[in-house]
């Protein structure tokens, strides 16, 4: 029987209801054992409230928890690694504020949270309450009671300490009031760090971006450290030992081999890097949904509110999917603040939409793309909408599109998906607008990401770039658009500059195609193919 934690943060919870867990308790010995004030930075749904409830779980001593044992439901849970060494497992005073909830919506709430967080362990400690908003003081007498109640320096764990900052990214006001209330509340951790014993911390964002705690500079920043790479999410070798059974489980009810059944998750979830080394980790909330619904799905981009991240483009410069897909960057740029919205790449990076796929050591350059084919097609979904002001927009127009182009890849028919692309097209108001050829050979190749076509943009060959290479199961399609130009202009060019020939020896038959816009109709004017 396999049981799959969906949704399930509690490290006990997946401990005694018998459900299935990776261990990640060698590289939480190595945290504890070897420093002190921890910040990990990690996409959203990648583990980071489960390693703080397991961390939780480590330093409350409950050694029970991590040795072997039998549930009521009769599950076999194995021992876990750090059951095995010389931890002392005594019980310390612990502090956790968790910040992930959705709810917060207005400094009140904030306020209200951070309030009933610190009543709760006040009361638990018999400290008599005083003045609400002073949290700085009374996270300083929380903090030197617990320790002369329990004998022991206190531990003190926060969970996604920027949610709410990040939710509220273009009111300057009050992410100003926000980021005054951590800095209060977060004060003494350095103040005071004689009567703590650990500190950890998890965001989305580095912590020098919002400016929270500048006066916590001790913090080690281990989000791009490569020993602790794999502290969150599934690495490939986790997938092919502790859930190889549930690969099994999943190919049998697929009817697919077990490497078939592997090469589609890792298509779909794996790709994800967050250091140099570049260990192959795989998105854990999809791996678990996946093995639970028993199909691979579209699911974290389902759960991870990419809407907050699609709003903030609207007060970017305009974004070409093909541009940011194999971007360089140099390390600094994961310090833009996320309000800085002429920087999107530390916002995407750290939002789990890029990772790095390459390191250029001798450079310090970091080359960022997709990671896998989940990731890009719901961004190039969401960015679609945004780019072609469709995002109200009734789906139905969108649905006869789709079923158009599924058309097109079954039976390899291209004239149905031209004229559903011109209906679609004429819904869209001021698609165009000022903008030019560039901005519609972007939105089409946004277009065919987002249905999760095998599309290459601007392909190289050696007399020149195709706009678009369409891969199909039936044959390759060479797209040329001409922007006010006419569609046999747009033949004529690949002819002359032979984008064809790289393929001549793929075997499926190629279609050249050209294709023209007008700005005037802000629409599709006429297309040949060849």
């Amino acid at each position: 029987m396999r049981k799959y934690p969906v949704g399930i943060q509690s490290f006990e919870s997946i401990r005694t209801d018998g459900y299935v867990y990776v261990d990640k308790t060698p590289l939480i010995y190595k945290m504890i054992t070897e420093g002190k004030p921890y910040f990990l930075s990690r996409p959203r749904r990648f583990g980071k409230s489960l390693l703080v409830s397991t961390l939780a779980a480590v330093f409350e001593g409950r050694r029970e928890l991590f040795e072997a044992f039998t549930t009521d439901y009769g599950i076999e849970q194995p021992q876990l690694f750090i059951a095995t060494t010389s931890w002392k497992w005594e019980k310390y005073p612990v502090l956790r504020f968790d910040f992930s909830s959705g709810d917060l919506a207005t400094i009140k709430d904030l306020d209200s949270l951070i309030d009933f967080t610190l009543s709760e362990y006040e009361e638990q400690y018999g400290i008599k309450p005083r003045r609400r908003s002073d949290f700085n003081l009374r996270m300083k007498k929380l903090i030197h009671t617990a320790e002369r109640e329990m004998g022991k320096k206190v531990v003190v764990l926060v969970d996604e300490y920027d949610n709410f900052i990040l939710h509220s990214l273009g009111d300057m006001e009050k992410t100003n009031t926000a980021r005054q209330r951590f800095q209060h509340l977060f004060g003494p951790l350095k103040s005071e760090d004689d009567h703590i014993q650990f500190v950890f911390i998890t965001g989305i964002s580095k912590f020098s971006q919002m400016g929270i705690f500048s006066k916590l500079n001790n913090l080690n920043n281990i989000s791009m450290a490569p020993d602790f790479e794999t502290i969150c999410g599934i690495s490939e070798e986790e997938l092919v030992t502790t859930l190889r059974p549930d690969i099994e489980l999943l190919a049998e009810r697929q009817g697919k081999s077990y490497d078939a059944m592997f090469a589609e998750l890792k298509a779909n979830y794996d790709g994800y890097h967050f250091s140099e080394e570049k260990t192959d980790m795989y998105n854990p909330f999809s791996l678990v949904k996946a093995f639970n619904n028993k199909k691979v799905g579209s699911y974290w981009f389902e759960s991870a509110t990419p809407s907050a991240l699609i709003d903030m483009l609207a007060n970017m410069p305009p974004i070409d999917i093909n541009a940011i897909d194999g971007v360089e960057c140099i390390a600094s740029e994961f310090d833009q603040p996320f309000d800085s919205y002429a920087a999107p790449l530390p916002v995407l990076y750290q939002s789990g939409y890029l990772t790095i796929k390459s390191y250029d050591a001798e450079m310090d350059t970091y080359t960022l793309g997709f990671p896998n084919h989940e990731v890009r097609t719901g961004f190039a979904e969401n960015l679609f909408k945004y780019v072609t002001h469709t995002q109200n927009r009734d789906d139905r127009e969108r649905s006869v599109l789709q079923l158009a182009y599924r058309r097109f890849r079954r039976d390899d028919v291209i004239a149905p998906f031209i004229e559903a692309l011109k209906v679609f097209f004429a819904g869209v108001p001021y698609m165009i607008d000022d903008k030019d050829e560039h901005h519609f050979h972007a939105m089409l190749y946004t277009l065919f990401v987002s249905f999760g076509a095998d599309v290459v943009a601007e392909d190289l060959s050696a007399k020149g770039r195709a706009d678009l290479t369409l891969k199909m199961p039936k044959g390759i399609y060479i797209i040329e658009l001409k922007y006010d130009d006419t569609a046999e202009a747009a033949l004529k060019q690949i002819d002359e500059r032979g984008y064809a020939s790289k393929y001549a020896l793929d075997g499926r038959p190629i279609t050249k195609v050209g294709i023209a816009f007008s700005s005037k109709e802000r629409n599709i004017t006429d297309w040949h193919n060849d």
